[in-house]
């Protein structure tokens, strides 16, 4: 009997539920980013081509059609260019998987490999002021359950240069109190642990936090929870900065000036305050988990940018100027292994 030859949606469906968690094993994140890609992939046959999502083969999957699919992501949705590369990412990834089981996936592989990754201007890393900080950590309410996790999350995030789906996932099993110092464990990109010591202030702060919510002796509950889940999302985070931006923004007209905080920009702050204390770079790449010390080292600009501001103020104060110059949905059903 002959052998049938597996089609896109066939060989979609074993990316994601065999290869990326099971051969490869990739994270959880990864496979959530790639299944959303594929999502719109589907969404943008149907919404443009009107080809609904069962009846996609690789023979559709051409330069073309991948050139276009690309540029509605930038145009119709809006997408920015790095947005626009992991989309791209991850049809790569899939093509790759698929060439080496089905003759008919060579068009869309090489179709892929044709595509070039966008390049864009860096964009200035967003970081919190110490004075900021300040105000942001009064912000919340601690009389408020809420207004308590808000308190100790931002509070934990500076202490710890975390990321946000790092602050999800930690559970009170990751926390070790100790006499002399408080650990954290935390699970970062790739799967990759690293455990890390957080300031003494901050693990008070913690450690009553979690004895107020009960979850001492309960080592798999997760420290911080949503209103609705017990697994908070990192969307849920976004939510939390942006709260509490938009009202230090009111109450302080003339600081939180960036041009967009998020989570990310937390961290992006502690490296800088590490950096301008003396730590060396290699110790800061071992506490942020980054993979490669690359990473760590754009902090140096950053920081010099820092210093900028301080000779800026300093010229101000003492070198005023003399003289001032008067200005006057769809019907698309997608398959189960994507929700």
């Amino acid at each position: 009997m002959k052998k049938k030859i597996p089609g896109f949606l066939d060989l979609l469906e074993s990316f994601f539920t065999d290869y990326m968690p099971h051969s490869a094993g990739l994270s959880a994140n990864t496979i959530k980013s790639y299944k959303y890609a594929f999502r719109l992939l589907m969404e943008y046959f149907y919404d443009e081509k009107n080809i609904d999502s069962g009846s996609i083969t690789f023979k559709e999957l051409d330069l073309e059609a991948i050139n276009a699919f690309l540029n509605w992501l930038e145009q119709k949705r809006g997408c920015g260019i790095a947005t626009r590369n992991q989309r791209l990412t991850a049809l790569s990834s899939f093509a790759d998987y698929a060439q080496n089981r089905a003759l008919d996936a060579a068009v869309f592989a090489n179709a892929v490999d044709k595509v070039p990754v966008k390049t864009q201007a860096a964009s200035p890393r967003t970081i919190f002021t110490l004075d900021e900080l300040a105000i942001l950590f009064e912000l919340p309410d601690r009389n408020t359950a809420t207004g308590l996790r808000d308190c100790v999350m931002l509070n934990l995030m500076y202490a710890s240069g975390a990321r946000a789906q790092e602050i999800c996932d930690l559970t009170v099993r990751s926390v070790q109190f100790q006499s002399d110092a408080t650990k954290l464990t935390l699970t970062g990109k790739g799967q990759k642990t690293r455990r890390i010591n957080i300031a003494e202030p901050c693990a008070v702060l913690l450690k009553q936090y979690i004895v107020r919510r009960g979850i001492s002796k309960q080592l798999d509950r997760h420290i911080f929870s949503s209103q609705t889940h017990e697994h908070m999302t990192t969307s849920c985070i976004t939510e939390i900065y942006k709260k509490y931006i938009k009202l230090a923004r009111k109450q302080h007209p003339m600081l939180f000036r960036g041009p967009r905080y998020s989570p990310h920009s937390m961290r992006h702050t502690t490296a800088t305050s590490m950096l301008e204390a003396g730590v060396p770079l290699m110790a800061i790449k071992n506490f942020l988990g980054h993979a490669s010390a690359h990473t760590t080292e754009r902090y140096a600009a950053l920081s010099q940018a820092s210093v900028n501001n301080y000779i800026r103020d300093w010229n101000s104060k003492w070198f005023p100027l003399t003289a001032t110059v008067s200005n006057q949905p769809h019907g698309n059903a997608l398959p189960d292994y994507l929700c």
